[in-house]
């Protein structure tokens, strides 16, 4: 049987603060740290033994995997990273407190611009500091593969790529892959998985820190997904996190 683990970072100092962070290079929080530590004591003790994972190139999912490879004792494991495992771009919303956006442009706008399937948040400028074009992390891409902002069809399009030929690939080689990543980026492998709609995708929400588990049979077929954990403690953070652009 093979087993993909997703994980969720954990809580960012700007989910702490309840700013859009998008490709922003934020750290976790000692929460965070603390609850990607418990992720991995978690996982170890179901007995999941991943042999290859991947990340992003932002720190808080680099951190989060970290933490979880540590409580497993896991440290040795091959990871790869890739930019295009990145949260999706929130343009020029990014370092914006969600509430006080909501308040300005009315739930239902920001609602759109955080979890619909196809609308975009205002861009930003390609000289920006906050563009990636500035991050020497990105040198390498060109200006057409640099996202000034992203809709969740314009993340899952740069992600899919890489999601079906290397992870997949990774997956067909191995019993167990783990991708520790950020909620838009992993809601697009997950719409994927479990054939979503573009509405339903809107409301599925990935509490931070919180191993997903798929499992497949020998044909890739998928057999049945699950969280572990506190079924209840998982739901009140899925609510936390729909409930952040929300006005107050």
């Amino acid at each position: 049987m093979k087993k993909l683990i997703l994980v969720r970072h954990g809580e960012s100092e700007w989910n702490k603060l309840n700013l859009f962070t998008g490709w922003m290079n934020v750290d976790l929080t000692e929460f965070g740290k603390q609850e990607a530590f418990e992720a991995g004591k978690l996982l170890k003790s179901e007995g999941f033994r991943p042999e290859i994972c991947f990340t992003s190139y932002l720190k808080r999912a680099i951190k989060t995997l970290n933490q979880i490879l540590d409580a497993m004792d896991m440290d040795y494991l091959p990871v790869e990273k890739s930019w295009r495992l990145n949260e999706k771009s929130y343009g020029a919303i990014q370092g914006l407190n969600k509430a006080d956006t909501a308040a300005k442009y009315g739930d239902d706008q920001v609602l759109l611009w955080r979890r619909s399937f196809d609308v975009q948040p205002p861009a930003l400028e390609m000289n920006d500091e906050r563009s990636p074009r500035m991050d020497p992390r990105y040198a390498a891409l060109s200006d057409e593969e640099i996202p000034l902002t992203e809709s969740l069809k314009d993340t899952i399009a740069r992600l899919m790529p890489y999601y079906k030929g290397t992870i997949l690939g990774a997956l067909n080689c191995h019993n167990e892959v783990m991708v520790v990543a950020h909620g838009n980026s992993l809601r697009g492998i997950v719409k994927e998985l479990k054939g979503m709609t573009n509405e339903e995708i809107i409301k599925f929400n990935l509490p931070t820190a919180t191993p997903y588990v798929f499992e497949f049979d020998d044909s890739m077929n998928v057999l049945k997904d699950y969280f572990l954990g506190d079924q209840e403690e998982i739901a009140r953070k899925m609510q936390s996190v729909a409930n952040q652009a929300k006005k107050k």
